[in-house]
């Protein structure tokens, strides 16, 4: 996956800003989900970014796969993400 060229990033230090600057849609990611966004973008799959989540939060492994599937669902929604 890659991130859609229309869209810029801006680091908040805890999170992310993404801006679509074709449509001037914008979002906001917290730091689990910056971390996903960039694992995806420098090639990850998303069993790998559920695979490094889990390591880095156990307490939430029950979750972790959905949520991640979720962000990814939506970014491709909205075009954030490219497959």
């Amino acid at each position: 996956m890659k991130i859609c060229p229309d869209v810029t990033l801006t680091d908040t230090g805890q999170g992310l800003v993404l801006l679509n600057e074709r449509t001037g849609r914008y979002w906001s990611l917290n730091g689990t989900g910056r971390a996903v966004l960039l694992m995806l973008a420098d090639g990850a799959t998303p069993e790998e970014a559920v695979d490094s989540l889990t390591r880095q939060h156990p307490d939430f492994a029950d979750r972790i796969t959905s949520d991640v599937e979720a962000l990814i669902k939506s970014l491709l929604a909205e075009k954030v993400l490219l497959p």
